[in-house]
């Protein structure tokens, strides 16, 4: 399939179903594409600049996705606890989710139940779990971007409950809008209110138009959770900037890994771009990265997450990136 055909059906896809069902379907034709292709598509799109170290990886999925994690800039602290207290994490519920696919680690529990006091480290494995944790902090914990005037609470919208963000919440003691903006977790001072506020206008994910202001699916409100938490212990702005980007590209890494390569074609190395820019509009929403997509050398199963309910995957998506697979994390549980 010719990079042109496939671009404009996933567009068709987006046009006609919307997010995230066009998510769905951008998938099965991307897979289609790859599995028809001979010698070229995913497999080459990271071939360049490899790595001498015996584990396949590329020197851009070092850069963007590196091995050992990123170290994040904030304490998780016992906020676990709390949102288990509060209601707004069913344990028993939470824990058979991942228990039904596997096992819940050691790790996980002590985030749940316990109180860390080491900053919080993202990788590949740990990033749908720490997906979750965020969001339902950011869910529950009282703020001002969801409250009466914001646009999770447009009257246009039918309410609150009905996006992917609140509706997709299924693991809290009784209903989700039952904690929605109820429990004040952390409270921020009017300086870092602001400052959350102006970042979170800045701040997209592939798997929609909307930014961190407008919280919509999980990732949106995953990563609100992320800025109050950071602005509440002292995380300047560019800071909050870098970190978002690593959380980002753990929680869509085909995505980030295209992005790399298209900027990488465009003379700028990925550790030098600014992350604001690349958390943009036109990197990073769903119609930027469509168009960065549309640029690249071939065509990668590059797009959102896959569904919008509690996922108990880690980071690592479907899609045939290799050497290994990828799968976007999920809008969900």
């Amino acid at each position: 399939m010719e990079q042109e055909t496939l671009i404009k059906k996933i567009d068709i896809a987006y046009r006609e179903y919307g997010t995230p069902v066009s998510i769905v379907i951008a998938g099965i034709i991307i897979a289609s594409a790859m599995s028809s292709s001979q010698g070229g598509g995913i497999s080459g799109l990271f071939s360049k600049n490899s790595s001498d170290n015996g584990t396949g990886r590329s020197a851009i999925e070092e850069a963007v996705l590196p091995a050992k994690g990123v170290r994040l800039p904030l304490v998780w602290g016992d906020l676990g606890a709390q949102l288990a207290e509060a209601g707004a994490i069913d344990p028993v519920a939470f824990k058979q989710v991942y228990e039904a696919r596997g096992a819940f680690p050691a790790d996980y529990e002590k985030l749940l139940s316990g109180n860390t006091k080491e900053k919080l480290t993202i990788t590949e494995d740990n990033a749908g779990y720490l997906l979750n944790l965020l969001w339902a902090f950011g869910l529950a914990n009282k703020n001002p971007i969801l409250e009466d005037a914001s646009e999770m609470m447009n009257p246009a919208y039918g309410g609150a409950g009905n996006f992917a963000s609140t509706g997709g919440w299924t693991v809290a003691k009784g209903n989700a809008m039952g904690h929605y903006n109820m429990h004040a977790l952390v409270t921020l001072s009017p300086e870092q209110q602001e400052l959350v506020d102006r970042v979170s206008e800045n701040i997209y994910r592939p798997c929609c138009g909307n930014a961190t202001h407008f919280p919509d699916c999980n990732h949106g409100m995953a990563m609100l959770g992320l800025l109050e938490l950071m602005a509440a212990q002292g995380v300047g702005e560019e800071e909050m900037y870098k970190a978002a980007l690593a959380v980002n590209s753990y929680w869509f890494p085909d995505t980030y890994l295209t992005m790399a390569e298209y900027m990488q074609g465009k003379g700028i190395d990925w550790k030098k771009g600014s992350p604001q820019e690349m958390l943009g509009v036109n990197y990073s929403s769903a119609a930027g990265f469509r168009n960065i997509l549309s640029q690249v050398n071939a065509p990668a199963s590059k797009g959102g997450g896959s569904g919008c309910d509690v996922e108990a995957g880690g980071g690592s998506p479907a899609g045939g990136v290799a050497p290994q697979q990828r799968r976007e994390s999920g809008c969900g549980i």
